[in-house]
Parts: structure tokens; C-alpha cells; sequence
């Protein structure tokens, strides 16, 4: 028989006579397993969110925005604004045309649209056609701006699915036109967000053409904001060197200061990917160090238990080998109430951790979706079975080595 089922029964018999120190060792592998768990869960958390924040955009763009002057130069005041234009878009897209995969010109404007009864307010947001593809979005319906929209600056726009939800509910809203503070547009798509770790609200804006909105909202060739994506066959280091190039030729174009950081400013994916890798690799590190801390601490804590545990239990064992036990026996009694308290213990503390991370929001602490791999908690509780095996196994065995008349003497 492969199992002896006496020797189990002895050992369950054994936990439960002594309640209390069962309760005291399996307290600490608890403790120690739900602390691993949450302190785990929360670094992951927070790497969730950096991954996340920047799902809505490709993951090769650059938006280059546009701002005031800080320092004088060439003879040229600080706090002059900054206005980009339809020229300095062709000449980037021009210059550096090998470099970019998609390139657009923005123009921010907030609008008060209104189907029937229904009305709210909106961001709209006027672009060139290839924008769809630098935004992580896809068409549900219909069609996305085109070039002959730009062309002949029609009032066409496309409207994201939550202002669909808003203003049409099960009406399709293809063909329909849409009041934007009064003037009459047409819908020709409808899009929707790929990203899950997008915000709701980029589903809540409307798209309408660039060389519309520059003749409506001002009858000039202004733009706010120019976004591209890089050619995704260049590397992480000349991404970056890259979009410092375009920053330095529109500084050269409006006679910016080389280190003025407010007059343009430029967001880039490649920069981002290589801070978030950063960011991720000090928090592995940091959290790699307080976990083993915590792990440390536990295998000391059951350690320590087991020790005491042996020592008390030496005049038992002297009894023991009065009565004929043999010593691999007793040894192997010892062992298997440690292995057995410390594993379900750790499975207590795995599931006690993973309650108090599932029930609390922590968004707004920048945590997503906390978390940690079985796999990985799955290790540490077998680190504390080891080790308490093996904190166990030492005083055992030198208890079960002592004559029996030594043990019984032993107070």
C-alpha cells in the first residue's frame, strides 16, 4: 500500500490536539503568502495602467503640439504664440516623407449637436483622411473622412458610437444630418474605439474635414495640433531621434530657441515605450525585493515555529521510541504536519490576497486590474513548504537521535 493511512490519521490527530499552535503556524505561511499576493498585485496593477494609457493612440505615433515662447531669440520677444499651418504640415510631410507612415493636421473646436429633440455637447475634432489610421479606430458603419471631402470642404463628418447612443438610439444615423451650433451636416460613419483601455469618451467625438472646419471656424488655414506615425520598421532610439528632427525643424521654421521646451512640444510613442520599460523594470525590481522580504520573513517566522515545535515535542517523541516507533517514523510524522499546514495556509492566504485586491476600486490609485500568476504565488508556498520542511527535518532528526531515557528526562 502505497500510503499509510495510520500515519496520516496520526498526523490529523496530532494538528488537532494542538489547535493553537496549528492555528499559530498556519497564521504566519498566511500572512506571508497574502502579503506576497497583494504587494504582487499591485505592481502588476500599476504596469497595467502605464500599458495602458496610451492603447487609444498606434503605437509608432508622435503628436506635436504647439505653445508659447520661453526664451528670446534672434531678436524675436518671449510669449509669442506658436500657430501651425497648413504650409509648415506640407513641408514636414514633405521633408521627412521617407520617415512617416501617416500623417494628419488637427483643429479643436467644441460644438452643441442636436438630432430631433435630442442635444448635448461635443469635442470635434477636424482632420486629414489618414487619421483614422493613427487613432485606434475602426469603422462600424459607413465611411471614414476622404480626400474628396477634403477637396470640396464638404460638411460631411463621421460620429463615434456613443454619439449615436446619445442622439439616435436604434435610429441608423447614416444619411441623417446633424446640427452642430446650427449648421447642418451630413453622417457618413459611424467608428468605435479597438482599445479597451481607452476612455469612454473618444467614442463621443465627432470627425468632420480639416479644410472644413479651417473655413467655418475662422476662414484660415490654422491648425492645432499635427500627429504622424513613424515608419514602425525604425528602432526605439531612432524613433526618438527622429521626432527630435521634425521638433528641431519647426523650431528652425518659426526661430524658436533650440532649448525652449514650451514653444513646441512633442509627444512620442518611442519615448513613452522606453519610460514605461523603465518604470516597469524598477518596479519588478523594487517589488522582487519587498516580496522576497516578505517571503524571507515567513520562512524565518515558520522556521522559528517548527524549532519550538521539535523541542516541545521531545519528550513525546521519548515516548515514542520507548514504545518502539522508529526514528524515520517520527521524523516523517514532524514533516508532513508542516508540509500539511504550510500548504493549505498558503492556499488561505493566495485566496484571502486575492479577495482584498478584488475588493477595492483602485483606479484612481493607478492600479488596473491587480493581479498575480498562480504560477508565481504557486512558488512562494512551495519555498515555505521547503522550508518548513526542512526547518522541521533538522531538530527532528536530531531529536529522534536521542536516547529515549535522554528525551523523557527532558523538560
Amino acid at each position: 500500500m502505497m500510503f499509510d493511512l495510520g500515519l496520516f490519521r496520526e498526523v490529523f490527530q496530532s494538528l488537532n490536539k494542538n489547535k493553537l499552535r496549528t492555528l499559530l503556524s498556519g497564521f504566519t505561511v498566511a500572512f506571508a503568502i497574502m502579503l506576497f499576493t497583494i504587494l504582487f498585485g499591485i505592481a502588476n496593477g500599476f504596469q497595467n495602467t502605464f500599458n495602458n494609457e496610451f492603447n487609444g493612440d498606434a503605437n509608432n505615433s508622435i503628436f506635436i503640439y504647439s505653445g508659447r515662447t520661453s526664451k528670446a531669440v534672434e531678436g524675436y520677444q518671449t510669449g509669442r504664440r506658436i500657430q501651425f499651418d497648413n504650409e509648415l504640415y506640407k513641408t514636414i510631410k514633405d521633408e521627412f516623407d521617407d520617415d512617416i507612415e501617416f500623417i494628419t493636421g488637427r483643429v479643436y473646436r467644441n460644438v452643441t449637436a442636436s438630432f430631433g429633440n435630442e442635444k448635448s455637447n461635443y469635442s470635434v475634432r477636424a482632420v486629414n483622411p489618414e487619421h483614422q489610421f493613427i487613432e485606434k479606430s475602426e469603422m462600424k458603419q459607413g465611411r471614414f473622412i476622404n480626400p474628396l471631402d477634403l477637396k470640396n470642404n464638404t460638411k460631411n463628418i463621421v460620429i463615434g458610437n456613443l454619439v449615436v447612443e446619445d442622439l439616435f438610439g436604434e435610429t441608423n444615423p447614416i444619411g441623417k444630418y446633424l446640427d452642430l451650433n446650427k449648421i447642418k451636416f451630413k453622417i457618413v460613419g459611424v467608428f468605435v474605439e479597438r482599445s479597451e483601455g481607452s476612455d469612454s469618451n473618444e467614442a463621443r467625438v465627432i470627425y468632420m474635414p480639416i479644410s472644413t472646419a479651417q473655413k467655418i471656424y475662422g476662414n484660415n488655414d490654422y491648425i492645432d495640433q499635427i500627429n504622424l506615425t513613424y515608419n514602425p520598421l525604425l528602432s526605439e532610439q531612432e524613433a526618438i531621434a527622429f521626432g527630435n528632427r521634425v521638433v528641431d525643424k519647426i523650431k528652425d521654421i518659426f526661430f524658436i530657441a533650440k532649448n525652449d521646451q514650451s514653444a513646441v512640444r512633442a509627444r512620442n510613442r518611442a519615448r513613452e515605450n522606453q519610460e514605461i520599460t523603465q518604470f516597469n523594470e524598477v518596479l519588478a525590481i523594487l517589488v522582487l525585493i519587498i516580496g522576497m522580504g516578505t517571503l524571507v520573513a515567513g520562512v524565518v517566522g515558520i522556521s522559528n515555529i517548527m524549532i519550538f515545535i521539535v523541542k516541545e515535542r521531545t519528550k513525546e517523541i521519548g515516548i515514542r521510541k520507548a514504545l518502539g516507533a522508529q526514528p524515520n517514523s517520527i521524523i516523517l510524522i514532524i514533516i508532513l504536519e508542516s508540509i500539511f499546514i504550510t500548504a493549505i495556509a498558503g492556499y488561505i492566504g493566495l485566496l484571502i490576497g486575492g479577495a482584498v485586491l478584488n475588493s477595492f476600486n483602485l483606479e484612481d490609485y493607478w492600479i488596473t486590474d491587480p493581479g498575480v500568476s498562480s504560477s508565481l504565488v504557486l512558488a512562494a508556498t512551495i519555498t515555505l513548504v521547503i522550508a518548513g520542511t526542512l526547518a522541521g527535518y533538522i531538530p527532528a532528526k536530531r531529536a529522534a537521535s536521542i536516547k529515549p531515557i535522554v528525551a523523557l528526562r527532558d523538560e
